[in-house]
């Protein structure tokens, strides 16, 4: 029986305005929706319930406005079991939002309004130290401010503790940085961002992989979409591909994989099995519409992978 993980996901938290389109507008032209929702998003809130449905001990550090986004926000991670002891409320900026298109393919474009995501201290991370050095595992992901990340990251590896970090948005970092992650989880713009290394196939992704080791991470997982995830070690490069599913919203997906991913290394699993859990995972998210109303349950995936 797995242990129940304990893990600390530090991060942004949105409120999703997603409309459903035939197809995405080109600059300048109007489309008609056929659906709008409003759902909880923001991809560090995202990964802690992605990982707190899967069965996780969720801590999750993160900045809200003193809004309605952010009531509903705070009443959600509660419902879910997460703890929100350093979900911090900023009364000068308003809580985060992310305006989504999605197509009938699956396909999405994102404009997102940072809000108090932006204003996630090094102060607040210093806050929030003991929820760190407790931790498993520490999750991160770059819409917050990299101050907030470089300080998790350096308290992370005083205490030994293991680090996930979702390179999303893309851009450059360090190697000081990039040393101290256990594991690194770019899809493939983030990986060409990263290294320099277009990744269109197999081969490149491996290369790009290669590149991020030699730069000091512990391990590479170069997200493909629907073709899976290309995991490069010291030891090893291999393509794990993800399970047959209909994709209704790609929206999260990868947020999906990474709370997927976390979850079962923090619970002791290899990386391979952790790969082929965090596919299943982000197959199931795929299916549904919204962000964190997609994530699946521990026994939905149960029951997806007795039959996959």
């Amino acid at each position: 029986m797995m242990q129940k993980p304990k893990i600390t996901v530090i991060g942004s938290s949105n409120t999703d305005l997603v409309a459903k389109a035939p197809k995405l507008p080109a600059p300048g032209e109007t489309v008609l929706a056929s659906e709008f929702i409003i759902a909880a998003g923001g991809k560090g809130a995202n990964q802690a319930v992605a990982i707190a449905r899967l069965g996780g001990d969720v801590t999750l550090v993160a900045k809200l406005g003193m809004d309605d986004f952010g009531d509903q926000s705070l009443e959600n991670f509660k419902r879910d079991g997460i703890r929100t002891d350093f979900v911090f409320r900023d009364a000068e900026s308003p809580s985060g939002v992310a305006l989504i298109f999605v197509d009938d393919s699956g396909e999405n474009m994102i404009v997102a309004a940072q809000g108090a995501n932006a204003r996630l201290s090094a102060a607040d991370i210093d806050e929030a130290r003991s929820a760190i050095e407790e931790a498993d595992m520490v999750v991160l992901q770059l819409e917050t401010t990299m101050e907030a990340v470089e300080r998790a990251v350096a308290i992370a590896a005083e205490k030994g503790v293991p680090v996930i970090l979702d390179p999303a948005p893309g851009r450059k970092l360090e190697a000081s940085l990039i040393e101290k992650i256990h594991c690194l989880k770019p899809n493939e713009t983030e990986a060409e961002i990263l290294t320099g290394v277009k990744v269109i196939d197999d081969a490149t992704a491996r290369k790009a992989g290669e590149k991020l080791l030699r730069l000091g991470a512990g391990s590479v997982v170069v997200t493909l979409g629907k073709r899976g995830a290309m995991l490069t070690t010291a030891e090893e490069s291999c393509l794990i591909p993800t399970f047959p599913g209909d994709a209704v919203d790609a929206t999260a997906a990868g947020d999906a994989f990474t709370g997927g991913l976390a979850y079962t290394l923090a619970g002791g699993s290899n990386l391979k099995d952790a790969v082929k859990f965090a596919n299943a995972v982000a197959t199931l998210a795929v299916a549904k519409m919204g962000a964190q109303p997609s994530m699946p349950t521990r026994d939905e995936l149960e029951k997806f992978l007795a039959v996959n």
